[in-house]
C-alpha cells in the first residue's frame, strides 16, 4: 500500500487512504455485500466502505504486514462481527477468505505499494531519506531481505533488478558500484545503500534514482508483481456477477499488470459476425469501467503530495 489520502473518517495517523470518495462509488453494488479490502494498510478504505454499507455488510481486511493486522483491528473494533482482519498475502487470498467461511463476494478493493506508516517508520528500512536497517520486508517472516539482495547478488543479476523493477537506465553503474561497495564491507543500513548510489548518481537525479533502486529491490524482496498477478487471478475467481473490483496502481509497472489484466479479462469474442452462439471460448469476464485511469485531484495532492501518482483503475465481473 502507497501513500494515499482523504478527508474525515478515512484520515489516520498511520495512514491517509487516497480516492476515499471514488473507491466507495466503484466499489460498493450492494449495501449488504460482503467486500474485501486487500491491502488494509492503517484501515482508512477499509472504515469507509463499512460506513457506505448496510448493517449487514461486511469487510474483510486482508493484509501481509502484522503491524498494519493489529492497528485496523483496533481503529476498526468499533465495527464488531462486520469487520475481520486477516494476515495474507494476494496468493493467499482464496485459502484466507475459505478461512472465513467466504468463497464469494460483492467486491475487492488492492491499493498497492508501501503505506506511509512504511515508509515513515526507520526500523522497515523502506525509505532512503530515513536511515535504518537494509530490510524492506512487508512480512517480517519472509527469509529475504534488502540487505540479503544487495550484498549477495551477482553484479548482473543486481543491474537486470534495478532495470527491470526501476526501469533505472543507471542500473549497470549502479550495480557495480554496489559490489565495489560490498568488497570494502557489507552494505547493512538504508544510509549506506544510499551513499553508494548518490556516488555514481549526478545531483539532479540523485532523488528520483534512488527512490528507482529502493522500489526496485522492494518489489524483489517481497515478490510484489507476481502476488499482484495472482492476487487479481483470485479476486475475479472470488467475484460474484456484477461484483466490482477495484485497484490503485502508483507505478507504471503494476499499473500496466492491471491494465493487461482487465484488457485480457474483457470480452473479445472472435467467432464470425454471422454465427449466432460464441464457440471460440473466449467471451470474457471483465466489464472495464475506467477507460482512462482516475487520479487524484489537486486538491487531494495538495494534501498528500504521495496521492499525485495514484491511478485507479475498475471492473465488473460478467455473468456467465
Amino acid at each position: 500500500m502507497t501513500g494515499r489520502t482523504g478527508n474525515g473518517e478515512g484520515d489516520s495517523p498511520y495512514h491517509r487512504p487516497v480516492l476515499v470518495e471514488e473507491v466507495v462509488g466503484l466499489l460498493v453494488v450492494e449495501s449488504g455485500g460482503v467486500y474485501v479490502d486487500a491491502t488494509l494498510g492503517g484501515g482508512g478504505h477499509a472504515e469507509a466502505i463499512l460506513r457506505s454499507l448496510g448493517p449487514q455488510g461486511r469487510v474483510v481486511g486482508v493484509d501481509r504486514d502484522p503491524e498494519a493486522i493489529a492497528h485496523a483491528a483496533d481503529r476498526l473494533a468499533a465495527f464488531r462481527e462486520r469487520f475481520t482482519a486477516v494476515q495474507a498475502r494476494f496468493s493467499e487470498l482464496r485459502e484466507a477468505l475459505a478461512a472465513q467461511g467466504i468463497d464469494s463476494v460483492s467486491g475487492i478493493l488492492f491499493d498497492l505499494g508501501v503505506s506511509s506508516h512504511q515508509l515513515d517508520t526507520p526500523s522497515r528500512g523502506f525509505s532512503f531519506d530515513r536511515p535504518g536497517p537494509l530490510d524492506f520486508r512487508m512480512d517480517s517472516r519472509s527469509a529475504l531481505t534488502a540487505a540479503d539482495v544487495v550484498n549477495t547478488w551477482s553484479e548482473r543479476d543486481l543491474a537486470e533488478v534495478l532495470w527491470k523493477y526501476g526501469e533505472e537506465r543507471r542500473s549497470r553503474k549502479i550495480a557495480r558500484a554496489i559490489v565495489t561497495a560490498r568488497q570494502r564491507r557489507r552494505l547493512e543500513t538504508t544510509a549506506d545503500l544510499a551513499d553508494v548510489v548518490r556516488s555514481v548518481t549526478p545531483a539532479p537525479h540523485r532523488a528520483k534514482t534512488l527512490a528507482r533502486v529502493f522500489q526496485a529491490i522492494r518489489i524483489v524482496v517481497n515478490e510484489e508483481l507476481d502476488e499482484l498477478e495472482k492476487g487479481l487471478a483470485a479476486a475475479l475467481d472470488l467475484l460474484k456477477p456484477g461484483g466490482r473490483l477495484v485497484v490503485i496502481a502508483y507505478h507504471s509497472l503494476e499499473d500496466r499488470i492491471v491494465k493487461q489484466f482487465f484488457k485480457r479479462e474483457e470480452p473479445h469474442c472472435i467467432c464470425p459476425p454471422e454465427q449466432p452462439v460464441c464457440t471460440c471460448g473466449r467471451p470474457g469476464r471483465l466489464r472495464i469501467l475506467t477507460r482512462k485511469p482516475v487520479v487524484a485531484s489537486d486538491e487531494e495532492v495538495r494534501q498528500n503530495p504521495r496521492a499525485r501518482s495514484a491511478r485507479l483503475r475498475a471492473a465488473e465481473k460478467l455473468s456467465a
